[in-house]
């Protein structure tokens, strides 16, 4: 959201200067309360009158921390990378009118000299902030500025509407869950609706489970009204009364963020009894889950807020039909719900304009690992991957190539590069072998082994197992072991049969979704990247040098100078040598922890695939043993 949308006093403040810092877990991690304290010092150490206000994330990690300032009369400018110890810097070349500071990430709003606007820029230009446009913009506890940028209009609307006609908005608007199975949402609510009873209950699935996907924190962490609205009106549609928040513990910043929200929606009546006069009641209580991947599935959810142990258990019958303590209730993810909230204030239409035909509106993506602008980005459904991967993310670093993207998570499946112009919605990422998931994207360069990849995936689920079923149990573990016997060099022909059946029975028989998909990244990889699986088994090398069984440390002769760093670096003594000579690696006894590369100043120990140093023998015989 530009500036120029934005009430006056959300973008100057009181005092008409207002200085933004952003305060979610990744801008903390990154030092922004330190930069907060700086800017506390230099607001008293220039006399200056300045309000500071805190704010979530944009969503843009690879400028954490970052401080935005604005003044009537001045650019808006954000400020990049920002430490302690340059923020008088900063603030006194704003004052003076210099805003082309070597921090100075770009104007927002008002085009200054060598400062693009933020629209001009890749990064944001091609993304459509449709429910993450408030975040880094409001302060994530302020109702106050939630109702200024047109918070709770969408629950207004509700009101004075009828059942019916909310679903048929949800219907029209053709929003499908975010949470990963994209089941449309309008008939999850319609059945719920329809079933007999006045006790009823909605679910805010705030778990999050999957490696490198944050999108629901973020949410929560900066705009956490916009979560509670969504789930307000949830409740209104099926005629509930009672909703939870189910959120990670692990993720505290975003809990105590959501119980403020409700605190302050209490304040204002929009929770509790006859909210804003309609009669409707409805509260909510933020639950802390125990931080298991398994209570991210519906069934096993329900079970941790009923006290038990979070196992799955069989469906039908579904939640919407029989759920909390046997009483209908819809699960619906937290960016579901932010969808929802929005729809509902600027109306359906707005949001199929956005996506594709079977998917309409937008969809949120954590792009992290091999790029050099990781972060969350929002863009239709439909975009191509590398739309997001490099337009947006940047590309891989320099001298790096991409050569897949994970997507989906654990339960994900992983892309080729050269199939990136594959559109990221549902259908088409599912014929694929992968997953829209909750929206993580791990990207891999040439430096990730794709066996690794998959073994470590695989370690995941089954660590994460319930273990309620037996298919789930043995099998995730029988894969795991087949994997690691894989990357350790004692892989047969045989076990890549072993882990494609194995697979199969899992997809048929397991009794919950994360059993059924815990093979996706197996499949994916053996589907597009089998000649590494070959290589490893049959080759007894890793290409990627990634699995330290299947390499090798080589003393480059040409390039060392006998210096003998690399000898008394090693820590179990396995090289050996005298000054002025080529020493030698003793490869029984190297443990190939690469101490001796990282400490040689010449750069001459290499790492090379496979158990023997070909191109290095025939230079000098001996070289390695």
């Amino acid at each position: 959201m530009r500036n120029d949308c934005l009430p006056e006093e959300v973008i100057y403040g009181k005092t008409g200067f207002k200085i933004k810092v952003p305060l979610a877990s990744c801008t903390i991690a990154a030092g922004a309360n330190e930069v907060l304290e700086g800017i506390a010092a230099a607001v008293e150490l220039m006399g200056l009158t300045v309000e500071v206000t805190p704010v979530g994330c944009m969503g843009l990690d690879f400028i954490d921390p970052w401080i935005e300032i604005t003044k009537r009369g001045y650019p808006s400018t954000i400020y990049a990378n920002v430490t302690p110890d340059i923020v008088e810097q900063i603030i006194r070349e704003y004052l003076d009118g210099d805003y082309s500071s070597a921090y100075a990430f770009r104007f927002k709003g008002i085009s200054g000299k060598n400062v693009p606007l933020l629209d001009e820029l890749d990064v944001w230009k091609n993304q459509v902030r449709w429910i993450s446009g408030k975040c880094g913009i409001i302060n994530p506890e302020s109702i106050e500025e939630y109702l200024m940028v047109g918070g709770y209009k969408g629950l207004k609307n509700c009101l004075r509407m009828t059942q019916e006609e909310t679903i048929e908005e949800l219907k029209k608007s053709n929003l499908r869950g975010r949470g990963g199975a994209g089941f449309p949402t309008w008939i999850k609510w319609n059945i719920c609706k329809e079933q007999q009873g006045d006790i009823k209950y909605v679910i805010a699935n705030c778990d999050e489970g999957d490696p490198g996907a944050f999108m629901n924190r973020l949410l929560a962490e900066s705009d956490p009204h916009r979560i509670l609205e969504g789930l307000i009106i949830a409740g209104h549609t099926i005629g509930a009364h009672k909703g939870f928040i189910f959120v990670r513990a692990e993720k505290p910043l975003a809990a105590k963020r959501l119980m403020k929200a409700a605190e302050a929606a209490r304040e204002k009546g929009f929770l509790g009894g006859n909210i804003l006069g309609s009669g409707y009641c409805f509260d909510i209580e933020v639950f802390l889950s125990a931080g298991a991947f398994v209570c991210g599935e519906e069934t096993a959810m329900i079970a941790a807020i009923q006290g038990e142990r979070a196992n799955p258990i069989q469906r039908p019958p579904f939640p919407a039909v029989k759920g909390l303590w046997e009483m209908p209730t819809i699960i619906n993810n937290v960016e579901t719900l932010a969808h929802v909230a929005t729809i509902m204030a600027e109306g359906w239409e707005k949001f199929a304009e956005l996506g594709i035909e079977k998917s309409k509106g937008t969809k949120m993506y954590c792009v992290t690992g091999a790029v050099k602008r990781t972060g969350a980005y929002e863009v239709p459904i439909g975009t191509p991957i590398k739309t997001l991967l490099y337009d947006l993310a940047g590309g891989p670093p320099k001298d790096m190539t991409i050569k897949a993207v994970q997507l989906g998570g654990p339960s994900g499946g992983c892309v080729p590069s050269h199939m990136f112009d594959l559109p990221m919605d549902y259908d088409s990422l599912q014929s694929a072998g992968a997953i829209m998931g909750s929206g993580g994207m791990v990207v891999l360069d040439n430096t990730n082994c794709m066996v690794d990849m998959a073994r470590f995936f695989v370690s995941f689920t089954a660590a994460e197992s319930c273990g309620k079923c037996s298919v789930g149990r043995i099998g995730t573990r029988l894969m795991h072991e087949t994997l690691k016997r894989i990357a350790n060099g004692q892989g047969t022909s045989d076990d890549i049969e072993l882990l494609k059946e194995t697979s199969e029975v899992m997809q048929k028989a397991c009794l919950c979704a994360l059993g059924r998909t815990a093979s996706n990244p197996i499949l994916s990889t053996l589907r597009y990247f089998e000649k590494e699986y070959l290589d490893h088994i049959k080759y007894k090398k890793c290409e990627a040098l990634v699995c330290k069984p299947l390499l090798t440390y080589c003393i480059d002769p040409e390039k060392c100078k006998g210096c003998l760093v690399c000898v008394k670096s090693c820590p179990v003594k396995a090289i050996s040598g005298e000054k002025g000579s080529t020493p030698i690696i003793d490869q029984i006894e190297c443990v190939k922890c690469g101490t001796c590369s990282d400490a040689c100043p010449f750069d001459a120990i290499v790492k090379v695939p496979g158990r023997i140093c070909k191109q290095f023998l025939k230079v000098e015989e001996g070289l390695c043993q």
